[in-house]
């Protein structure tokens, strides 16, 4: 696994130039500490490359969301990221028009009020619970 997609033009703006857009998602990603030791971020063309040392599996998830749920990154690699193996399943999912974190919940957990569960695993990309928008990609614990 070493390929993330994600919809470029949806997201934060955090850039405006693409020469300051490693600088602006790698202060993005340090600034909510994921758990990246010595991390570095190039972006080129709609690609994010992530390269550190994460401390576990859900630190990298966290990174790849947060830089992939910026507006202008349509992938993130990961190939110069070493990765300790996941020990929890998660899949991604892509929030749809007119999804609520408790609809997603009710999906995969047939309990819509473990929508709690899908924010503390979403922080990092997740402010509010009621503020998701179409396009975001968020982590989902099994």
């Amino acid at each position: 696994m070493g390929l993330f997609d994600f919809v470029r033009d949806i997201g934060h703006k955090l850039f405006g130039k693409e020469d300051d857009a490693s600088q602006k998602i790698e202060e993005h990603i340090k600034a909510n500490n994921p758990g990246i030791k010595d991390l570095k971020v190039d972006y080129k063309d709609g690609t994010a490359v992530l390269s550190g040392t994460a401390e576990s599996a859900e630190a990298m998830q966290k990174a790849v969301l947060m830089a992939g749920n910026v507006q202008g990154v349509g992938e993130v690699k990961i190939e110069g990221l070493a990765v300790p193996v996941a020990t929890v399943k998660v899949e991604y999912y892509i929030i749809q028009k007119g999804d609520t974190l408790s609809k997603i919940a009710k999906y995969y957990y047939s309990d819509a009020n473990a929508y709690t569960k899908i924010f503390e695993a979403n922080r990092e990309v997740i402010k509010d619970p009621n503020l998701i928008f179409p396009g975001q990609k968020v982590r989902i614990p099994l």
